[in-house]
């Protein structure tokens, strides 16, 4: 947003989470706080796109697990878009499946929802800016990750594929992936396909076994 000469810059802000309560929160909180400016709502991955799109945010408040579309896919799709929108996740998962998948698929920062208003506010601050911000818990869990290398002869899976292999977890059809991450039902089943010849799995039980095992899911 530009703003008229000698005034302070409004943060515009499009918030995202399948929770109206958790929504009507934090509007009523930017709301209170000078500087921001909250452009509108919405409650799953696919009205993100589409509002994001269409309103032009300068920060996307993006949670993660929604039902009708995620945020994960939501943000690649995003990135592959080229909209100037910075994206920083708010949810209330910090593990590995959700953090890695969601930082290499575009998003500026990672928060958490336990975090205090003010940091929260400066968060936001940051992201317009695009600077990179994380949690403690977050930014923590990366740097170990980040040290820990694979073992022999495990090839790491691609974002894209690790987001496949965990909707295949939760019992999703070939047909219900390709609608949530926006791709075909023949590109899901070649991601599957470079997915078991990374685990050496025959099918989809022992794929999401061998990720469990592998600590690639939960």
């Amino acid at each position: 947003m530009t703003d008229a000469p000698g005034t302070a810059r409004v943060i515009t802000l499009l918030v995202v989470d399948d929770h109206p309560v958790v929504r009507d929160g934090l509007r009523g909180m930017f709301a209170s706080a000078p500087g921001f400016e909250v452009l509108g709502e919405a409650a799953d991955g696919v009205a993100a796109v589409e509002l994001t799109t269409r309103l032009d945010p300068d920060v996307v408040l993006m949670d993660l697990r929604m039902p009708g579309g995620g945020g994960v896919a939501a943000i690649a799709e995003l990135a592959r878009l080229g909209t100037r929108s910075k994206v920083l996740v708010l949810t209330t998962y910090d593990t590995d499946s959700d953090t890695l998948p969601a930082i290499e698929a575009g998003a500026t920062g990672y928060l958490l929802k336990d975090a205090p208003r003010d940091e929260l506010f400066t968060a936001v601050r940051a992201a317009a800016d695009g600077r990179t911000v994380l949690s403690p818990a977050v930014a923590s869990r990366l740097v170990s990750r980040v040290r820990t290398p694979a073992g022999p002869g495990q090839e790491p899976l691609s974002t894209r594929e690790r987001e496949v292999l965990r909707l295949v977890a939760r019992g999703t059809s070939n047909r219900e992936i390709a609608a949530e991450l926006f791709i075909s039902e023949a590109t899901v089943k070649t991601h599957l396909t470079h997915v078991f010849a990374k685990l050496g799995a025959k099918d989809r039980a022992a794929a999401v076994a061998v990720a469990y095992e592998r600590g690639i899911l939960g």
